[in-house]
């Protein structure tokens, strides 16, 4: 009689069934079959190419040709070529510019906009608009804005105050500091949401006690803000220079690295290489050097940031 009413159990996936009865497999292949289109596009359309880059880095690129094999030559070429040297100093400094900027901007933003009164999120939203604006409806208007003629938008405005009208991008020794603005624009309102996310966690009763110690506003930033700020800082400082050093888009609309090159950063560099003059290998050579200094930037912040967590 026992044996009789033990067998169904078992078949049914009770306490007494086998794991093997459980599933169409083992439990651990379930959750990579659902994953496994998303690997495959991955795998096909970005692991793949990168990986092909790399190869090519070490050959000078002939189409119908052949390939040949030159080893640590496009590497060498990176670091010696003159144009490729001014790129990277405009790229760090557009890195460093517009990450300071849009940090502090986003910083004195967060501050004005923090609260709980419900038609902030009006100018919440409003103040966002920049970041969810296409890159290049955004670089055409600041086009318009950058008009260098005397009746150009911005140098009328300039003209109120006695200012004299401005090359502005069409300018070499100002041109970068111009499309740095842009950036600057561009990406605090969204350092701003994160700082703002950041304020919302800090315990209020800090505010408190430190009024009624006497501290006043700047003490109060100084000492109970921008302690509790340090983990959002860090992982905003991290994604605004790898943005930064990836930056591509903003100059390209609004100089396409120009005048003379002076606004010529690494990527606008490694478009014109690879597609415009057909050198692949180079191309593929100052990518890879690219994505070894993003990579190491990344993993130097995250060591950074877990020895200040323990």
């Amino acid at each position: 009689m026992t044996l009789t009413t033990s067998r169904p159990r078992a078949a049914a996936g009770g306490p007494g069934a086998s794991p093997r009865r459980r599933g169409p497999g083992r439990p651990g292949l379930l959750p990579w079959l659902f994953l496994a289109p998303a690997l495959i596009i991955f795998l096909y359309f970005k692991y793949i190419p990168m990986t092909k880059g790399v190869w090519l880095s070490f050959f000078k690129v002939q189409p119908f040709l052949g390939d040949e094999w030159v080893g640590l030559d496009n590497y060498r070429q990176v670091f010696t070529d003159e144009s490729f040297r001014a790129a990277i100093g405009h790229t760090l400094y557009l890195a460093v510019v517009q990450t300071g900027g849009a940090m502090l901007i986003g910083f004195c933003l967060a501050l004005l906009l923090e609260g709980r009164a419900r038609t902030l999120w009006f100018v919440r939203s409003a103040a966002f608009l920049p970041v969810v604006s296409a890159i290049a409806v955004v670089g055409e208007v600041w086009r318009l804005l950058y008009f260098p003629a005397a009746d150009g938008m911005l140098n009328n405005v300039f003209g109120w105050f006695g200012i004299g009208p401005q090359g502005f991008l069409d300018d070499p020794d100002s041109a970068l500091w111009w499309v740095s603005v842009v950036g600057i624009w561009k990406h605090a309102p969204y350092d701003m949401m994160i700082i703002l996310a950041g304020l919302a966690g800090i315990d209020r009763q800090l505010y408190e006690q430190a009024a009624l110690d006497g501290a006043g506003l700047r003490q109060r930033i100084r000492f109970v803000t921008l302690p509790a700020l340090r983990p959002v800082v860090t992982i905003l400082v991290t994604l605004a220079c790898i943005r930064g050093l990836r930056i591509f888009t903003e100059v390209f609309v609004l100089t396409a690295g120009g005048p003379a090159g002076s606004t010529d950063v690494v990527m606008t560099r490694i478009y014109t290489l690879g597609f415009q003059s057909g050198d692949i290998g180079f191309a593929s050579a100052a990518s890879v050097l690219l994505f070894l200094g993003i990579l190491t930037l990344t993993v130097c912040v995250t060591l950074y940031r877990r020895r200040k967590e323990i």
